[in-house]
């Protein structure tokens, strides 16, 4: 059981735990050193990951680490998206007088969403979503002050507590039948049980995963964090739990058998409802940041295309990792945008951007028309890898629902767009400093940058497997 299978998530604990003593004993003026301690943490995380690409897939620690192509990309998203929302916090937290642990928190989450997509066992999945969901919770209602943000918080958790008894009745469940929680044991073991057992468990373990992705039935939260945590935890919920547990979806569906268990029927439906419930949940809404929410919701819904047809197309797991981090720059630009303005949500508040701050305008307009699927940008690449796998994995009717509610996803992005190039501004608009705007601008580079290097992107994905 080597210890550097494992040392970029022991890189973001001892970041954690170090930030988390030294933010006890900082000067409240010395809280801000915290941010670049936890860059530094994520970027020696990263560097581990990276390391680790050349290496052979296997399982480690007793089977029940994954350390494969899906695991370690995925790991090396979650690090990019927890590295540019720290770099959204400082000036945010600026009247917080003691604000360091909150970088800790930060990170013991960041750890959470890698120990999803790397969980190889179902009680390393619990441990996995418990991690991500306790610390969300915080990081949610971090603004205790802010009814808007412990609302957030108390939704979260109501949310969450219901998803995580079920996946451990689930996780029970699975136990009680296959006598194993090991997932190469219980790929062996499938079909030693009750068909109809075996669907019932799978399905809680399913929900409670679905929860950390923001899927149909445990998504009504996502719009509340969305719309109440601070801006940079905001920014990073909607992505990073989504990332981790589209892969532990991935891995976990896939130990079924399909005559036993249709779990492709299963997921597809899934995915139609939350794409679909997403986009109806966004058109209506003046919140911006709410709207944001709704579509992260609907972006779950295109992530669980790929989901469902693994296995059935050699490029269904490059298509949906090159999806996220396309969605995960996209969205981060977003809730940049929002940051830098001070966390401004209402529709109106947005009249006259372009004139008044014509570079945040811009890089709000192509975080939208990525999420929508513009080309050249990354949100089209990963769109169009979605559509194209669907399509010759036999499900072109998923595809088909998939185009009609990016058309309807188009509305809300442009009720968005329009004011903020056609109207004058309604008000003076202050702004953030350096810290956040590098944050945004480097989401835009980074959106424009994916689609430039789609190409050698998609080289590098496509030899990425999943274990078990």
């Amino acid at each position: 059981m080597p210890v550097g299978d494992v040392l970029p998530e022991l890189s973001v604990l001892v970041s954690a735990v170090a930030l988390l003593l030294a933010a006890s004993f900082m000067r409240e003026r010395d809280q801000w050193l915290a941010a670049p301690g936890a860059l530094i943490g994520l970027t020696v995380a990263a560097a581990f990951c990276i390391a680790q690409l050349g290496e052979a897939p296997r399982l480690t620690f007793s089977g029940v680490w994954a350390l494969d192509g899906a695991s370690i990309w995925a790991r090396v998203i979650i690090l990019a998206t927890a590295a540019l929302s720290v770099l959204l916090t400082p000036e945010w937290l600026r009247s917080d007088r003691r604000h360091g642990e909150y970088y800790a928190i930060l990170l013991l989450a960041t750890l959470g969403a890698m120990l999803l997509a790397g969980a190889a066992d179902l009680m390393q999945l619990i441990m996995a979503v418990l991690l991500s969901s306790v610390t969300g919770y915080t990081l949610a209602a971090y603004h205790r002050a802010w009814p808007l943000s412990v609302e957030a918080g108390m939704k979260y958790f109501l949310v969450g507590a219901l998803a995580n008894t079920l996946l451990v009745l689930g996780v029970t469940l699975m136990f009680g039948l296959f006598a194993t929680t090991d997932y190469g044991e219980l790929a062996a073991r499938t079909n030693d049980s009750p068909q109809w057992m075996t669907l019932v468990a799978f399905s809680l373990v399913v929900v409670g995963v679905a929860f950390k992705l923001a899927a149909v039935p445990a998504h009504t939260w996502m719009p509340d964090v969305a719309e109440g945590a601070p801006p940079p935890a905001a920014a990073f919920l909607t992505i990073a739990p989504k990332v981790g547990a589209a892969i532990a979806l991935a891995r976990f569906v896939d130990l079924f058998p399909q005559h036993d268990i249709a779990w492709r029927a299963v997921v597809a439906t899934i995915a139609v409802a939350t794409m679909t419930i997403g986009n109806l949940g966004a058109l209506g809404q003046n919140d911006v940041r709410r709207m944001l929410g709704w579509s992260s919701v609907s972006q779950s819904g295109y992530a669980l295309m790929a989901v469902a047809v693994l296995g059935l197309d050699p490029y269904a797991l490059p298509a949906l990792l090159f999806f996220l981090a396309s969605y995960a720059v996209a969205n981060l630009a977003a809730f940049g945008v929002v940051t830098q303005l001070r966390g401004r949500t209402n529709l109106a508040d947005y009249r006259g951007l372009a004139t008044a701050h014509p570079l945040l305008a811009a890089a709000l307009i192509l975080s939208f028309l990525s999420l929508v699927g513009i080309p050249p940008l990354a949100g089209f690449v990963g769109k169009l890898a979605l559509f194209v796998t669907t399509i010759e994995s036999g499900y072109a009717w998923l595809a088909v629902v998939a185009l009609v509610n990016t058309v309807v996803s188009l509305v809300y992005y442009l009720r968005v767009l329009a004011p903020v190039y056609f109207a004058e501004p309604a008000r003076p608009m202050h702004t953030l400093g350096y810290w956040a705007a590098t944050s945004v601008f480097l989401c835009a580079l980074f959106t424009i940058a994916l689609g430039g290097l789609a190409d050698p992107l998609w080289r590098m994905l496509s030899q990425a497997t999943i274990l078990p």
